[in-house]
C-alpha cells in the first residue's frame, strides 16, 4: 500500500516517473499513513497520502502500472522502510509487501511468504479488476503482472524474494482461511 500511495502522489504531481531525483524528493517530504478500519469492519483501513484519502486509487490500472517504477528507485524504497519501521514500532502488526522479510523487518519472528502461480495471480486480479467495475482482458492483466514482476525481482535495491527463513505457502489451491491456519501454524508460540 505505501509505495502504491506514494505512486498516486507522483502521479497527482504529474512527475516524470524516470527522474529518480523528482520521486526521491517526493518521497521526502511525503506524510503516508494507514488508519486501522473499525472492530466491525478491521479489514477497511484506510491510506492517507499527505493527507488525502487514496484508498480507492490504489488498485487502480493507472496506479498499477505506474507502481514498479516509482517503488526502484532507492531512496523512494528507504523512505518507505523508515516509515513501515516506524509502524512496527506500535506493537504486534501484519505486514503485507514484497520486501518485508528481507529489509523492512529481517528480525520478524514470524515471516511468510505467499506464492501462486501465473494463471492463479491472473484469475485473483482479474476478479478484483471487476469487483471494482473495471473489465480488463486476462491478458491485460498477465502483462501488467509479468512487467510488475520483472521489474521488482530484478531491482538491484530490495528485490523480489523470500527471506531465507520464511515460511514459503503456495496457496494455488488454498482459501484466505487455510493460508492463514498454515501461517499460525508456523508461529513461535502456537
Amino acid at each position: 500500500m505505501m509505495y502504491r500511495a506514494i505512486t498516486c502522489l507522483a502521479l497527482d504531481e504529474e512527475l516524470d516517473l524516470h527522474d529518480e531525483a523528482a520521486l526521491a524528493g517526493l518521497a521526502e517530504r511525503a506524510e503516508i499513513r494507514v488508519l486501522p478500519g473499525t472492530n466491525d469492519e478491521p479489514e477497511a483501513s484506510r491510506v492517507l497520502a499527505n493527507g488525502a484519502d487514496v484508498t480507492g486509487r490504489l488498485r487502480t490500472p493507472e496506479v498499477g502500472e505506474a507502481v514498479s517504477l516509482v517503488s526502484r528507485v532507492p531512496a523512494v524504497r528507504q523512505a518507505m522502510v523508515d516509515i513501515q519501521r516506524q509502524i512496527a514500532t506500535g506493537g504486534s502488526v501484519v505486514m503485507v509487501g514484497r520486501d518485508i522479510g528481507t529489509v523492512v523487518l529481517p528480525d520478524a519472528p514470524v515471516k511468510a511468504y505467499l506464492e501462486a502461480s501465473v494463471d492463479e495471480r491472473v484469475r485473483r486480479r482479474h476478479a478484483e479488476l471487476q469487483a471494482a467495475g473495471r473489465d480488463e482482458s486476462d491478458e491485460d492483466v498477465r502483462k501488467e503482472l509479468a512487467l510488475r514482476d520483472e521489474i521488482d525481482i530484478a531491482r538491484d535495491h530490495s528485490p523480489l524474494r523470500p527471506a531465507d527463513d520464511a515460511l514459503v505457502v503456495h496457496t494455488d489451491d488454498l482459501t484466505i482461511e487455510q493460508v492463514v491456519d498454515k501461517i499460525v501454524e508456523a508461529m513461535p508460540c502456537s
